[in-house]
């Protein structure tokens, strides 16, 4: 547990696992803290040195007024990565953490030993853009607890809402007692609204898993099909299950980014 100054911000983040094994940074979604990944990281702990910062605004890491692009980010996580010497990375990211990843690959190749792109995409199309429209709205005029009960519907499949409604419950209410600071979160969601690498999917160089769930309502299969298209040899594994696969399906989820990092 441990804060590094760097392009501006104090930058918080959290080492576990095997000092001198391969690392790797596990960057997670919208909410943008490592604390989001709660205690799966733990199956990797053994063989690999786990990396989980909080980005930008988020956590426990500086709320700056600017730099909320998707490209600051992988700066961001590139230059930790560079601070803390342990060698190119594994990057496993879910959803805004895949953008990032994606750009930490094109722009900064050196810090980035294969990447993991869980529940993500490449740019908005029409369908992204309308959600992210209506979260953007809720985000700016509802209360928190409205705002996740919305969330929850096309963050979670509707089997797994079903099946576990306790669990569903204890989420929307977890995360509406942590409520995010909306100018920041405002930001956010536009950066994400504005990230496009369709266009340099062909320049990754880098082992990438492409994974997601078969139910993904918020970031739809189809997207990351058309990421694992893109990006030359890609792999692809699609689940049972919504955008969250990595809570819904954690067996599944963490023994195919296992496997994979494994591979290679």
């Amino acid at each position: 547990m441990a804060t590094f100054d760097t392009q501006g911000i104090s930058l918080y983040y959290e080492v576990h696992g095997t000092p001198g094994k391969v690392p790797v940074m596990l960057i997670s979604g919208l909410g943008g803290a490592g604390a989001s990944w709660g205690s799966k990281p733990k199956s990797l702990d053994a063989d690999h040195l786990v990396l989980l910062p909080d980005q930008r605004g988020t956590g426990k890491t500086t709320r700056s007024d600017g730099g909320y692009s998707v490209s600051q980010l992988a700066a961001d996580m590139a230059s930790l990565l560079r601070h803390l010497d342990v060698g190119p990375a594994h990057i496993v990211g879910t959803s805004t953490g895949g953008a990032i990843a994606q750009v930490m690959a094109l722009d900064h190749p050196e810090v980035v030993r294969s990447l993991t792109l869980a529940s993500s995409f490449a740019k908005p199309d029409a369908y992204l853009l309308r959600e992210f429209e209506l979260r953007r709205k809720l985000m700016a005029e509802a209360d928190m607890h409205t705002l996740y009960t919305c969330y929850a519907l096309f963050l979670f499949s509707p089997r797994y809402t079903r099946e576990n409604p306790k669990r569903v419950e204890a989420w929307i209410d977890r995360c509406a007692a942590g409520s995010p600071e909306r100018e920041v979160a405002l930001k956010r969601i536009d950066m994400i609204m504005a990230h496009d690498t369709l266009a340099r999917l062909g320049d990754i160089r880098k082992p990438t898993l492409v994974i997601g769930g078969d139910q993904d309502f918020c970031t739809p299969p189809q997207l990351s099909d058309e990421l694992a298209r893109g990006i030359p040899g890609a792999d692809r594994v699609v689940l049972a299950g919504g955008h969250m696969i990595h809570d819904e399906d954690e067996p599944g989820f963490f023994g195919a980014v296992r496997a994979f990092i494994d591979r290679n």
